[in-house]
């Protein structure tokens, strides 16, 4: 609403022609809908267009397999892309701030995110579901803090997302608890070294990003979207590296290459998948159905099959069916409401939560486990092992390396890579198929919800 404000004032000297839109995820029952009167209220109130949406995000999540907060961000950008090519508006304002970019900076380092993802946000750039239509965000710079200020000593009206204060949500544990911790005993200037960190990334993974692309063109042909639909020009790079051999490249312009071309084929360029094809040329690897960029409907979605760097010249491409490694990047988003059930990889999974303290608990046969289920959180992600991954069986005092636990057992390499495990909402794995639980999900004497998990393979 703060934004809005800005925006109406600019708008008098600039001439511009404003439009309000407000999306509803319908997620938060009466408190969505209040949002809704308050935006449409204050839009009247300015004189100004107003277009309203109601999305179903919980439906589409189950449908596509992706997690509820996915599921709202593509439904949020397909709603404001359709709004603003309908009504000829080439700019999309957005109300992310400093705080944002701070949070998602470390939420991206606890993922594994490169360069590129940790730079954050930019300032502008264009919609990820319409190349006519840019997004703006003239708040990034400024903290939240401030923009509180603002909003009292002008008297704007906003309401809290209640979802903000639920630390189930991992977001919301960096705000409330990791970065205060982080403030008052570890660094007071935290914020500031993480914005300058994320300024020098996004400098370098640039960089990064336009030598890759003049190698592939100048080397396989290849044009990418932003040579399609911009004239800006390339910095300069030296004749030996576009004349260079794929394996003779930097090590870091080697990556990026794959990842374009994986983003090109709308894979996830998950680190795993990109070291198997820059290492292993010519040998097949399978890509899971749940590994597309985003939750577009099914027509948009990558199709499962197999991705392959063509031997020594760095190009990849998708082949044949054929018996490949069974290793996926991809991950399925499972959220613990009562119980359920879901078929991946050839593992069926089920769920069922049980609430009264106090029940008599099933007995423990193969394929079934029982976990803390406040412990676990409300939505895990399901997903092949992958090399670096730590887990805390029961038992053992801290958390060790799933391979080194994979060595000491016997299993050979090829189970390791079909091996599915689940991780909690906090980040952490709860389980790992045919081994024991993790030490940190376990029933106690103050365990509350109890979640049953059961898996058998086909």
């Amino acid at each position: 609403m703060v934004l809005l404000r800005l925006l109406q004032r600019l708008s008098l000297k600039a001439g511009w022609e404003l439009t309000v839109a407000h999306v509803n995820h319908q997620l938060r029952g009466r408190s969505s809908l209040a949002d809704e009167r308050l935006v449409r209220r204050t839009a009247e109130a300015g004189g100004l267009q107003c277009v309203i949406d109601r999305v179903d995000v919980r439906g589409f999540s189950n449908r596509h397999g992706v997690s509820l907060e996915m599921a709202a961000r593509w439904l949020r950008h397909d709603f404001l892309a359709r709004t603003a090519l309908e009504r000829g508006i080439s700019r999309v304002a957005l109300a992310h701030h400093r705080d944002d970019q701070v949070e998602l900076f470390l939420l991206r380092v606890f993922r594994g995110g490169g360069s590129r993802g940790l730079a954050g946000m930019n300032w502008s750039n264009v919609s990820p579901n319409h190349g006519r239509v840019r997004l703006v965000r003239p708040l990034l710079g400024s903290a939240k803090r401030d923009l509180l200020v603002y909003a009292a000593e002008k008297q704007v009206a906003f309401r809290e997302d209640s979802t903000n204060a639920s630390l189930n949500i991992q977001r919301n544990r960096v705000r409330h608890e990791l970065l205060p911790l982080l403030r008052r005993d570890y660094q007071p200037g935290v914020d500031e070294n993480i914005l300058r960190a994320m300024d020098i990334l996004g400098a370098e993974s640039d960089f990064m990003h336009e030598v890759a692309e003049a190698w592939l063109q100048a080397r396989l042909g290849w044009r990418t979207r932003c040579e399609t639909q911009s004239k800006r020009r390339k910095p300069f790079v030296g004749n030996f590296i576009l004349r260079s051999a794929f394996a003779r490249l930097p090590i870091a312009i080697q990556r990026r290459c794959i990842q374009l071309q994986i983003e090109k084929l709308r894979w996830v360029p998950d680190f795993g998948l990109v070291e198997h094809l820059r290492q292993k040329p010519g040998q097949p690897i399978q890509v899971g159905r749940n590994s597309g960029l985003t939750g577009p409907p099914a027509s948009k979605r990558p199709t499962p099959g197999i991705v392959r760097l063509v031997s020594g010249n760095g190009e990849v491409r998708c082949v044949a069916d054929q018996a490949v490694t069974s290793f996926s990047p991809g991950t399925v988003v499972v959220n613990l409401h009562g119980s359920g059930a879901i078929d991946w990889h050839g593992v069926a999974l089920r769920w069922e939560l049980l609430r009264r303290k106090g029940q008599k608990l099933p007995s423990r046969t193969a394929g079934s486990e029982l976990f803390d289920a406040d412990k676990v959180g409300r939505e895990v992600r399901v997903r092949h092992w992958r090399p670096g991954d730590r887990f805390q069986p029961i038992g053992m005092p801290n958390a060790v390396k799933l391979q080194d636990l994979f060595v000491n057992q016997k299993v050979p390499m090829a189970r390791r890579r079909q091996l599915l495990v689940a991780v909690s909402a906090s980040g952490e794995l709860f389980w790992v198929e045919d081994l024991r639980i993790s030490e940190r999900f376990k029933l106690t004497g103050q365990t509350i919800r109890r979640l049953q998990w059961r898996w058998q393979r086909h």
